[in-house]
């Protein structure tokens, strides 16, 4: 049951939308201009990296429960 509260609240979570301030090309060549460009290139590499750790964090969390229970299931 417990399990079953988990998934149910991670699809929660993943479902509902969080208002992201995103840069747009107009946005970032006004801004490069007056001198703050770096600030806001690294904005974009912020938003563009943090789904790609995420994911990267699930499947490594992923591929280690299917290994433990690889080793159990041989002993």
């Amino acid at each position: 049951m417990i399990a079953v509260k988990k998934i149910v609240l991670f699809l929660v979570l993943i479902s509902i939308e969080l208002s992201v301030y995103a840069q747009c090309a107009m946005c970032k060549a006004v801004v490069e201009s007056s001198g703050a460009g770096e600030e806001i290139n690294n904005g974009i590499i912020y938003l563009m990296f943090i789904p790609y750790i995420l994911i990267g964090t699930i499947g490594y969390f992923i591929y280690r429960h299917h290994k433990k229970n690889q080793i159990t299931e041989q002993a």
